[in-house]
């Protein structure tokens, strides 16, 4: 079958090869569920991984099949599966189980391996191809109703663990009621963690570079929150209107604007969360004495997420869905830049970053 693989650590590497066909009885006991891949997302950690920053192949292999924002079909299953039928449409969970605690307790988003799996990404085979075969554990049914944008489940699925973790944290304070939240960056994942906080009927200020109108902003107007081009308005500028917000959430995949909400942005007993990952070696110089002050004297959180598990994935469909009967169409309008075949993958590399990209994604089969 075909599949996209890159050497990894190799710039632009980025190559279509045939590789065997996976079995039922690759996973044991009678668990395999074999998926047809439909739809595979793309986004920029595929292209960071092209330009040979990182990634790393599955033991054995010099080659790394890369993607990991899937959308497939069950096409068969192992005796002892009972969980899912044929014809189930399923998204795959990224992270696979490693050797620490958190990975035995069935979230490996947050081992502490130095050594982790991660579909496409490290160690794992992704699903830039056309089938796979998975242990149940790993998949999220999805919906009849929400199969044209479930393949925007694995983003939706960092922002919930983002958001979701910022009110586990903020028990702290026992009665802690956000009423209003600031979104840094309007790509694919700010524009989810748009939507999924304002479903949760937080009043939301979403934060781009480019000036208005233009179909991010559109997008970000279209379900009730505000859009902010930080050309026109600094994040000083908008603290000194609006005093700040109760939660704030980075997804701008630019570094020193991390800082400046450090210094501007957080309420007290506010919480900023950083979801970007920032590969670069960029430098900043901060007033490091002065946010050190106000985090102290404000009660202010901040922390790092990455990736998702079963229960974020989940919280995801159901963001999805409410968004979808809330705002109809409007998912759909994230889903920018189609491309047709895995023969034409290097189309689906060179869209990502081009004006107009929110979802850059390669249809493998008709759904």
């Amino acid at each position: 079958m075909k599949a996209i693989g890159v050497f990894p650590g190799k710039a632009s590497s980025a190559h279509l090869i045939d590789v065997p066909r996976p079995a039922l009885e690759d996973i044991p006991h009678g668990r395999g569920v074999m998926v047809r891949i439909l739809r595979l997302g793309l986004d920029g950690t595929d292209k960071e991984i092209n330009a040979g920053e990182y990634g790393t192949a599955p033991d054995g292999q010099d080659y790394l099949i890369t993607g990991h924002e899937s959308l497939g079909r069950v096409e068969e299953i192992g005796p002892a599966v009972t969980e899912f039928a044929p014809g189930d449409y399923v998204v795959a969970r990224v992270r696979r189980a490693g050797d620490s605690l958190y990975d035995l307790i069935d979230t490996p988003d947050m081992t502490t391996d130095d050594a982790y799996y991660e579909h496409g990404i490290s160690r794992v085979n992704g699903f830039l191809t056309e089938y796979y075969v998975e242990d149940p554990r790993y998949l999220i049914k999805i919906p009849q109703g929400l199969k044209h944008v479930a393949v925007l489940l694995e983003p939706t699925s960092v922002a919930e663990k983002g958001i979701i973790e910022a009110y586990e944290i903020q028990r702290r304070l026992k009665v802690w009621q956000p009423r209003r939240a600031a979104v840094l960056g309007a790509g694919t994942i700010g524009l989810l963690a748009t939507v999924i906080l304002r479903n949760r009927g937080l009043a939301v200020t979403t934060f781009g570079l480019d000036e208005p109108p233009y179909l991010n902003s559109d997008l970000a107007e279209a379900v009730g929150a505000a859009y902010i081009s930080t050309k026109q308005q600094s994040l000083a500028q908008n603290a000194a209107q609006t005093g700040g917000y109760d939660l704030v959430f980075e997804a701008a995949g630019y570094s020193p604007i991390v800082f400046d909400a450090m210094c501007h942005l957080v309420a007290k007993n506010g919480i900023l969360v950083l979801s970007s990952v920032t590969g670069g070696m960029r430098r900043s110089e901060v007033p490091s004495d002065a946010i050190n002050l106000d985090f102290v004297l404000g009660n202010k959180v901040m922390f790092g997420t990455v990736n998702a598990n079963r229960e974020h994935f989940e919280a995801g469909v159901q963001d999805l869905a409410v968004a979808e009967a809330q705002y109809p169409g409007w998912l759909s309008r994230l889903l920018t830049h189609p491309v047709h075949g895995l023969d034409h993958y290097d189309e689906a590399l060179a869209a990502l970053g081009a004006p107009g990209a929110i979802k850059v994604f390669v249809e493998i089969a008709e759904a």
